[in-house]
C-alpha cells in the first residue's frame, strides 16, 4: 500500500473516534526514518490534548488498525499519537485560517524585501497573499507575503 493510501485509510479510521470525543486530526503521516517505519496521527482540541487522551487514541486507532482483513499495513511500523506541539507547522488553509491573530514563522523560497524568514502576527489572510504585522527593533508594519513564496509555515513562539 503507498503512503497516501495508508494516510487516507488511517484518517477515516480515525476522523470517527476524534470525533466522538470532539478532538481534530491536524495532520497524518507515515514516514520511513531510519531503519523504520512511523505512523504519526497528530490531533487537537479547543484548550489542548492530554497524554491520556492521545493515549486513548491510539488504543482505539490500534484496534480498528489490527482488526483490519488484510491488513492496510503489511510492514511493521511505530505508531504514534500526539499533540502537533506549541511551533505546529501550518500545512492546510485551515491551519492558516486558525492561525489568524497568532504569532507564526514563514520561511520563503526566495528573498521578499531582502529577507528569506518573517516572523510576525498573521493579520489577515487572503487566497493568494497573507499579511503579517512585523515587529523590526522599535517599529511595526505590515509585510505583505505572496502566498505562492512560501515554502514553510507554523506558529511561533514571540519572546
Amino acid at each position: 500500500m503507498s503512503t497516501q493510501s495508508v494516510v487516507e485509510t488511517v484518517t477515516a479510521l480515525v476522523k470517527p473516534i476524534l470525533d466522538d470525543h470532539h478532538f481534530y486530526l491536524t495532520d497524518v503521516e507515515f514516514v520511513k526514518e531510519g531503519g523504520g517505519w512511523y505512523l504519526r496521527v497528530y490531533i487537537d482540541k479547543t484548550g489542548g490534548i492530554t497524554l491520556d487522551e492521545c493515549v486513548m487514541v491510539s488504543e482505539a486507532l490500534s484496534e480498528k488498525l489490527d482488526a483490519m482483513d488484510p491488513d492496510p499495513i503489511p510492514q511493521q511500523y511505530f505508531l504514534e499519537v500526539s499533540s502537533p506541539g506549541a511551533e505546529r507547522p501550518l500545512k492546510h488553509e485551515t491551519d492558516y485560517e486558525q492561525a489568524v491573530g497568532d504569532y507564526i514563522h514563514v520561511s520563503l523560497f526566495k528573498k521578499l524585501d531582502g529577507k528569506k524568514v518573517f516572523e510576525g502576527t498573521l493579520k489577515e489572510l487572503l487566497p493568494d497573499q497573507l499579511t503579517l504585522t512585523v515587529k523590526d527593533k522599535s517599529r511595526k508594519f505590515d509585510q505583505v507575503i505572496d502566498r505562492q513564496l512560501i515554502a514553510s509555515a507554523r506558529l511561533a513562539i514571540e519572546f
